[in-house]
């Protein structure tokens, strides 16, 4: 099955979904990773470490030391891997509003990592985008 690649057709149907919860970005080694018993979000390994998105509460049960706390938007539409300028038409709107933004791309849906307490704006600014095309 794949994914949706008219850039008209992504912006119409990406109804995005605040997902429930505080998410924290974490580094480990990838020794102190491999004997942690944890089931991340995502896991990405670097040559510097290995990056976790968690959620807040778990890294503080943790004791993993993290800076921002991040909501979690996914855009609902199963967008294809391969299409152009979806994501820069996001990023860019959310950039005019002042709100960073962490991407996170999967095989069915874009998740966007957003400040949390500017999770609100960002939902706002994307549901803009969709009722503009």
């Amino acid at each position: 099955m794949s994914g949706i690649k008219n850039i008209t057709l992504l912006l119409k149907s990406m109804k995005p979904e605040q997902v429930k919860g505080e998410f924290v970005f974490c580094t480990l080694s990838e020794e102190i990773f491999s004997k942690t018993k944890i089931t991340p979000l995502l896991v990405f390994h670097e040559k510097e470490g290995v990056t976790l998105i968690i959620k807040k509460e778990l890294a503080k049960k943790m004791k993993f030391s993290y800076q921002n706390v991040w909501a979690m938007i996914t855009l609902t539409v199963h967008s294809d891997l391969a299409a152009v300028g979806f994501l820069a038409i996001i990023t860019k709107k959310l950039g005019e509003e002042g709100i960073g933004v962490n991407v996170v791309s999967a095989y069915y849906h874009d998740h966007l990592f957003v400040p949390y307490e500017k999770a609100e704006r960002a939902m706002k600014a994307l549901k803009e985008i969709s009722s503009l095309k």
